[in-house]
């Protein structure tokens, strides 16, 4: 798909099929302004028929409004597959929740992106399509960037699609693209510390968010199935690592389940093993999914485990929860459509 070529590659895909330089600048726009091929105008009909087969032909095909603002769009791909992607409005601008791959097999309790397992990964230019269709959206095109932060916290585990994931950063942040700071992306995992190590040998400056969930690696096992594979211990040395080679500041998500992680003990285990680590705390009280029998944590006593967490010497906060109404918030994305559609 021309979506997965950087501007240099899509210029030497226009060479070989015997074309000018120029209209390797014309497809570049039409691209990143999210146009089908139908409304680029100034593309004969020949070529076209070329590039057909290669040119983007992803589409938002619906998209829901939450009474906080928060919008959550459903994107669909040439093959039928579709994923969501949530934009939130902040006082510096737009984040978008972008997703990697379509369902996911990781297989967390509190999620409802795995609940029908793993479809399929997707191409750097797939995700790069979830961006260039928003920021079309909200009225941006290849000249006008509306989008100012990008958080791969969608459906799917990204260090499990990771050559994709990175092509993906390197396309996003092309200074004639999108040209979005790697600083303003934040890459959640739940924990593949193999590719956390490979991850800090790509010389990024993305953030790097982890999600723990649980300060016992047996509890962490009844919520999170990767735990069966990857300690905790292995997770914070690998995070440590990785902060010793990037410098840039670790970011743990932890949702609150009642009776499950959310007491004393944990805050006291949670505050040990992460000191000397310059990182911070996202607390979330469990948003509800009705496929799993999981009960979140009340936001009272999420304010009281942060508080805790402070006193004990750590950075952290209660996450503001967005769009919970039109199920964009974490853990809340699902391909609940497509099943309709079945």
């Amino acid at each position: 798909m021309l979506a997965d070529l950087s501007e240099i590659e899509l210029k030497e895909y226009v060479k070989k099929i015997g074309l000018p330089a120029f209209r390797g600048d014309q497809l570049f726009d039409a691209i990143y302004s999210a146009k089908t091929l139908e409304e680029v105008s100034n593309l004969p009909k020949a070529l076209k028929d070329i590039i057909a087969d290669d040119y983007p032909a992803y589409k938002i095909i619906k998209e829901l409004s939450s009474r906080d603002g928060t919008k959550k769009f459903v994107v669909q791909f040439a093959d039928g597959h579709i994923v969501e992607c949530v934009l939130m409005k902040y006082k510096y601008g737009y984040t978008l929740c972008l997703s990697t791959q379509v369902g996911c097999r990781m297989g967390c309790k509190f999620c409802a992106s795995s609940l029908g397992g793993l479809v399929r990964n997707l191409s750097a230019g797939e995700m790069l399509g979830q961006v260039l269709l928003i920021n079309r959206a909200l009225g941006g095109n290849s000249r006008e960037r509306k989008i100012t932060n990008l958080v791969l916290m969608g459906s799917g585990e990204p260090l499990d699609n990771f050559d994709n994931v990175c092509k993906f950063f390197q396309l996003v942040s092309a200074s004639k693209g999108m040209n979005i700071s790697q600083r303003n992306i934040s890459l959640s995992t739940c924990g593949l510390v193999d590719k956390i190590y490979e991850l800090a040998k790509k010389d990024l400056n993305i953030t790097l968010t982890i999600s723990l969930h649980a300060t016992q690696n047996d509890k962490r096992a009844q919520v999170m199935p990767i735990a069966n594979r990857y300690t905790i211990e292995e997770i914070i040395k690998a995070c440590r690592d990785y902060y010793a080679l990037t410098k840039r500041r670790i970011y743990f998500e932890y949702t609150l389940i009642k009776g499950v992680n959310d007491d004393k003990e944990d805050v006291a285990r949670l505050a040990k093993m992460l000191k000397n680590l310059n990182c911070h705390v996202n607390v979330i009280p469990l948003n509800s999914v009705k496929e799993r029998d999981l009960i979140g944590t009340s936001r009272l006593m999420a304010y009281k485990f942060v508080d805790d967490l402070k006193n004990a010497g750590v950075s952290a906060t209660v996450r503001r929860t967005m769009g919970e109404d039109i199920e964009g918030a974490c853990g809340q994305l699902r391909n609940k459509i497509l099943n309709e559609n079945k």
